[in-house]
């Protein structure tokens, strides 16, 4: 019987209520005891979380040396008094002391891990932060055995338009990731236009490059549906952050025109909006007091809530930003695979989402398209409405590429 392998999880959060980036972590992790691999979870969560079957060890923040008094003297000036030093010291050393401190935290737990022995270390970030990479830099005698696995561009310069932006001490970000690049054994991207995109800035992924998209996972927590959601109706769901180059407006507009063309759907309609949107929040809160089928949740929405409403709908929306390429394959991908209810991909043509969907997708508009994204409405609300049975998803495919079976197959093609 073959030896079963180890992996050493090095994750910044496993706490599924903080970000989508943590619950693609603990998916993957969760994936991976499944798949047969013996799983140690090292987290720098700041407080204790176990997963059922995990042995997860809490990393904990390293006090009273140089580089923690500093980052405390600078939090306080910036919180207290109002100083901003990151515009000054980000430029020269790229990051913050916060951020050395996490990352020498990071370092010292791993170097006091002796006894595991992990076939592959895989280094799990969110946001654009990337402390646990930086850690491994400090670890050679890890290298090896590194999987890096990356979730967005890095950094924010390099990333697509309209996000890209030249954030204070990108030079010095561009030269870690250049590491990252050459010392990493491998990088794991949840999509392959991703490894594509980081590829061509750092050249050596292209030679270490794989997908590993974010997993599937069945959720069979008992929990009833806001009393927003009225699970008869017809329900068009969006369900995540509306950041500020996610502009929900022209799905909000279409959502009018389909109304305005189909007066039988406005007792039976609704476009809801749940999920934290706060650039846009005051002018949704206008057009929710103009339309009554709209709905905006009150901010961040508990994640368990989110899945069943996603099971429930009619259809979930997956909303992109106006661009010409999107390599990010969003966490809510495989939620909404699981739900299995039909997809409304409002994005760029040459995007993640679109290459997994297929070219022959029918439910697809750009996301300015007022006028296709009525169409596509109204489309769906016909079939609804002869038969809600028939906006399932039904594609095994998909749940089989986003399956703990294929997640295997990967790693065990890799090492």
């Amino acid at each position: 019987m073959p030896k079963q392998k180890k992996i050493l999880v090095v994750a910044e959060s496993i706490d599924v209520e903080d970000s989508s980036g943590s619950k693609a972590n603990v998916a993957l992790i969760l994936n991976l005891k499944d798949a047969g691999f013996e799983v140690l979870v090292c987290h720098y969560t700041r407080k204790e979380i176990q997963l059922p079957g995990i042995q997860c060890i809490a990393i904990k923040e390293r006090r009273w040396n140089a580089v923690f008094l500093l980052s405390r003297i600078q939090r306080k000036l910036q919180h207290g008094l109002k100083i901003n030093l990151a515009k000054h010291l980000e430029p020269v050393f790229g990051f913050s002391f916060t951020f050395f401190n996490d990352v020498k935290s990071i370092a010292s737990a791993l170097k006091g891990e002796k006894q595991f022995n992990p076939d592959i270390v895989l280094t799990l970030s969110k946001g654009a932060s990337f402390r646990p990479h930086y850690a491994l830099l400090d670890i050679p005698k890890l290298h090896n055995k590194w999987m890096a696995y990356i979730h967005d561009p890095y950094p924010f310069h390099y990333y697509p338009e309209p996000y890209k932006w030249s954030e204070p001490g990108y030079e010095q970000k561009i030269k870690f990731f250049g590491q990252v690049s050459q010392k990493c054994r491998w990088a794991a991207f949840p999509s392959l236009l991703l490894a594509e995109w980081m590829g061509n800035y750092y050249p050596a992924f292209h030679k270490k490059g794989a997908v590993i998209p974010h997993q599937m996972r069945a959720e069979n927590e008992p929990v009833e549906v806001p009393m927003y959601f009225d699970p008869e109706k017809f329900n068009l769901l969006h369900a995540g952050n509306l950041m500020k180059q996610r502009d929900p407006f022209p799905l909000i507009q279409a959502f009018q025109i389909f109304l305005n063309k189909n007066p039988d759907a406005s007792s039976k309609s609704r476009l809801l909006l749940v999920g934290s949107a706060s650039y846009h929040i005051s002018a949704l809160r206008k057009k929710e007091q103009e339309i009554e089928q709209l709905v905006v949740s009150e901010g961040y929405v508990p994640y368990n809530l989110v899945i069943k409403m996603q099971e429930k709908a009619s259809v979930n929306i997956i909303l992109e930003s106006v661009a010409e390429e999107s390599p990010f394959l969003p966490g809510k991908f495989p939620h909404c695979v699981a739900a299995n209810r039909s997809i409304l991909h409002l994005g760029p043509e040459k995007s993640e989402v679109r290459r997994l969907l297929g070219s022959d997708y029918e439910h697809y508009a750009e996301a300015d398209d007022m006028e296709m994204i009525s169409a596509k409405l109204e489309q769906l609300y016909v079939k609804w409405k002869a038969d809600p049975e028939s906006l399932r998803l039904n594609r095994e495919d998909l749940h089989l590429y986003l399956s703990t079976d294929y997640l295997k197959k990967e790693i065990n093609n890799l090492i």
